[in-house]
């Protein structure tokens, strides 16, 4: 050690300055005192670590400060790093023994006590919330879901197009739209940048849009948020078989990456990582024809949903898949399901009818074992526009506001194909979570729009 001022370093890199010392500045997350000593749980952010101040190797006015430290007040720590694999905190295994200690601000009471709190309380302090390990832990996940989305897409060739957020009109059906006024004339918070990025692939060939999108859904589900996060890749010259392709070595690239980049993380959460780690290409196929027989011959045993108390429903062919169809459903297999081949009639219009039977879709759903669900959902796009403009008249809106997308089918029309990946679900499932309330920082709910 020398005389000159000790470098500020984070916690998560604390092991590489063993034996130096150091400056940590943060928060107080927790403390405990006996007699000379105070252990301080130090969080910067990056991690948490212990502080030890022993009276002896501090001043007496640093000793007083440090007993009077309230949880969530800001400080300096100034100390020599040790290493003790008994060491609490994360990634742990080293602890700081202080020779120094600055308060930055004294915290008032916090409202967050280290106890069982309602939803509602802690949906009220949101704002708060966030700094608790668990959720510290699922937004750096979350933060990291983000970026091996958008490196393997990268790397795969897709340019990455911005697409509008106020639209003029409906791209997922006309019942869970946000309207607001636009200068005068009616317009709308986007349900999806697809129809946009089709437009896009003409000039890139591989295109995505990864942002925010609005369904004025009345669901209180633990599935389901009024602002949403998804990523829209889209391909030109492409099928619906060549859309699954990519859609499992994007998934499984993500998932694999979590497991290593974020295992700090997911052992705080305590996630039983036996599914993740089997998703690996290739997932299993299984038509929506198929799925309904599966399904109908569980409710005519009796068979239970797997985590529910409850029997496997029957289901009609030509209706859409409930969330206790897909739970059965994805529990059939040990990894993730690609569901193909929805009826049309539970679907968007601009899906491509399967020739010769036009009773159903070239479309696809990913379920996710465990429960979760619907990761992403995908088609073939119609690229006749006569057989656009046709469905567009089926489902009853108005022509004028998709002449744009028509020419689209005017002029160098190909095969193309797109998906959406909902982020927040996909978190929740990479997580183990319960409600997808706890997946993003500032949920907005049926009825939570604050923080």
């Amino acid at each position: 050690m020398t005389d000159s001022v000790p470098p500020i370093v984070s916690i998560e890199n604390l092991k590489a300055y063993e034996g130096e010392l150091v400056t940590v500045q943060g928060w107080l997350y927790a403390k405990t005192g006996k007699g000379r000593l105070q252990f301080l749980q130090v969080r910067d952010g990056s991690g948490l670590c212990q502080a030890v101040v022993f009276k002896k190797n501090v001043s007496p006015e640093d000793f007083q400060a440090a007993k009077e430290l309230t949880r969530e007040s800001s400080l300096r720590v100034t100390g020599v790093v040790k290493a003790d694999e008994r060491a609490p905190g994360f990634p742990g295994g080293y602890e700081i023994d202080v020779r120094s200690l600055e308060p930055i601000q004294v915290a008032e009471p916090y409202p967050i006590a280290p106890k069982e709190h309602g939803v509602e309380f802690l949906m009220k302090h949101r704002h708060l919330w966030i700094r608790a390990p668990r959720q510290w832990a699922i937004l750096r996940i979350r933060a990291n879901i983000t970026r091996a989305l958008r490196y393997w897409l990268d790397e795969h060739g897709f340019v990455n197009v911005d697409t509008p957020i106020l639209t003029p009109a409906a791209a997922e059906g006309t019942t869970t739209l946000f309207e607001i006024d636009y200068h005068g004339e009616p317009a709308y918070l986007a349900q999806t940048g697809q129809l946009y990025n089709e437009a896009a692939i003409f000039a890139f060939g591989r295109v995505y849009c990864f942002g925010p999108t609005f369904r004025a859904e009345k669901s209180k589900t633990r599935r389901h948020l009024q602002e949403f996060w998804m990523l829209e890749p889209e391909i030109a010259f492409c099928d619906l078989e060549e859309l699954m392709e990519v859609q499992e070595q994007l998934i499984s690239y993500v998932i694999q990456r979590i497991l290593v980049e974020n295992a700090l993380e997911l052992r705080l959460l305590e996630r039983d990582l036996t599914h993740l780690e089997r998703v690996r290409p290739p997932f299993p196929r299984l038509h929506y024809d198929d799925a309904v027989a599966m399904i109908n011959r569980a409710a005519e045993a009796g068979e239970k949903v797997p985590g529910y108390d409850e029997t496997v429903p029957p289901i009609q062919w030509g209706d859409d898949f409930g969330s206790p169809h897909e739970t059965y459903l994805a529990a059939q297999f040990d990894r993730p399901v690609f569901v193909h081949h929805y009826p049309s009639q539970v679907k968007a219009f601009y899906m491509e009818p399967e020739p010769g039977r036009p009773e159903v879709c070239r479309s696809v759903d990913l379920l996710a074992p465990e429960g979760y669900g619907e990761i992403t959902g995908g088609s073939e796009r119609m690229s006749d526009p006569e057989k656009l403009v046709a469905a567009i008249q089926k489902h009853g809106l108005p022509l004028e506001p998709y002449q744009w997308y028509l020419d689209l089918r005017r002029y160098g029309s190909v095969v193309h194909s797109g998906f959406g990946l909902g982020l927040e679900r996909t978190v929740a499932w990479i997580c183990g979570l319960e409600h997808v309330r706890e997946t993003i920082a500032f949920p907005r709910m049926l009825h939570y729009m604050r923080p």
